[in-house]
């Protein structure tokens, strides 16, 4: 080990669970992140500090000023240029700890993207929030044997789990069936930045642990409550046997059977992600100033028309806020971007 790294982590490296020899793995390690907003950006700062020497940060959206309440690697001056937050978060990584690889990936993670995105991975951390998304990450881990950890936060509620493939249970063995009815999210129910950090913090330290090989992970579903101090785990050390993933081999998010190209986003907002196709955003703000509000920097163009509100990324891919009817959004992506 380097002099200057043996200097900035000699704090950690004391600390006899972990050593040099756990610093060195740290550093080889290759740890990828799906979703840098609250969770995501807290665990990625946490992550970065303690020295993951290449962490691939993807992400679908951008900074706003509501984010700035408990999304801790991001200020100001990112919500108001509207940076993704997969550029904005390296560009903070490079600012504390240039030893870090950062790699952003501007992207929503999905069936035909998988491999390309998640290759390599030592470890994959969820900070995302979406099912749909998880059993995809969960079923490109079973199938390439790769660690993964789950999280969640809403409200002042956090939960998380470590998922081993052919060790612990697996996300479709504690959730066969994707949660029913209507779900809680940030957006309807709020979030305490407290929950954010308690839940990434734990999930950062069983990081550390599987990196460095330690025996002492946690293996159950971890749930707390930080308002009502109410506590629950549930056991989770090993497959179930009619698990349709783990134990059958059935990876039907990985296939990609029935996941739709428009999906609601939250903030009363639809994203539309169809086939991917490269768009000039400059020619694009010259043709949409006629219409309406523009700006946009290389990484996403904003154009507001009152009531609603498009970003669009240079994949092609846009948010419409203002509306949580597809049909409309569908039909404003084709009026003002085109099919």
């Amino acid at each position: 080990m380097k002099p200057e790294s043996q200097e900035r982590y000699s704090r950690q490296i004391l600390f006899p669970e972990l050593g040099e020899e756990g610093q060195e793995r740290l550093l080889e390690s290759l740890v990828v992140i799906v979703g840098c907003g609250a969770t995501g950006s807290a665990v990625v700062s946490l992550l970065a500090r303690a020295g993951i020497g290449h962490l691939r940060i993807i992400d679908r959206d951008y900074v706003e000023a509501s984010n700035l309440q408990r999304q801790s690697l991001f200020d100001e001056r990112d919500a108001a240029a509207s940076v993704p937050k997969a550029i904005a978060a390296s560009k903070k990584i490079a600012a504390f700890n240039s030893d870090v690889q950062a790699e952003s990936r501007v992207s929503d993670l999905r069936p035909e993207n998988a491999g390309e995105l998640l290759t390599g991975a030592d470890l994959i951390v969820d900070g995302t929030d979406n099912f749909e998304t998880r059993y995809l990450i969960n079923d490109y881990c079973v199938r390439n044997s790769i660690p993964w950890i789950y999280t969640a936060a809403v409200g002042s509620y956090a939960a998380t789990m470590n998922i081993i493939p052919g060790t612990t249970a697996c996300l479709t063995c504690i959730f066969p069936q994707s949660p029913a009815g209507l779900l809680e999210t940030c957006d309807t129910s709020g979030i305490l930045n407290s929950a954010v950090t308690f839940v990434a913090s734990v999930a950062a330290t069983e990081a550390i642990k599987l990196l460095v090989g330690s025996a002492k992970l946690r293996r159950t579903l971890l749930s707390y409550d930080l308002w009502t101090n109410q506590q629950a785990e549930v056991i989770a050390d090993h497959p179930r046997a009619d698990c349709r993933t783990c134990s059958q081999g059935n990876f039907v998010y990985l296939q990609g059977e029935g996941r739709p190209h428009i999906t609601l986003c939250g903030r009363n907002s639809v994203q539309i992600h169809e086939h991917a196709r490269p768009i000039d955003l400059t020619e694009m703000s010259r043709r949409l100033t006629l219409h309406g509000s523009v700006r946009h920097n290389e990484f996403v163009l904003k154009f507001s028309k009152a009531p609603f509100e498009i970003t669009l990324f240079p994949d092609g891919r846009a948010i419409i806020k203002g509306t949580t009817d597809t049909a409309l959004a569908r039909s404003l992506y084709a009026r003002y971007i085109g099919n």
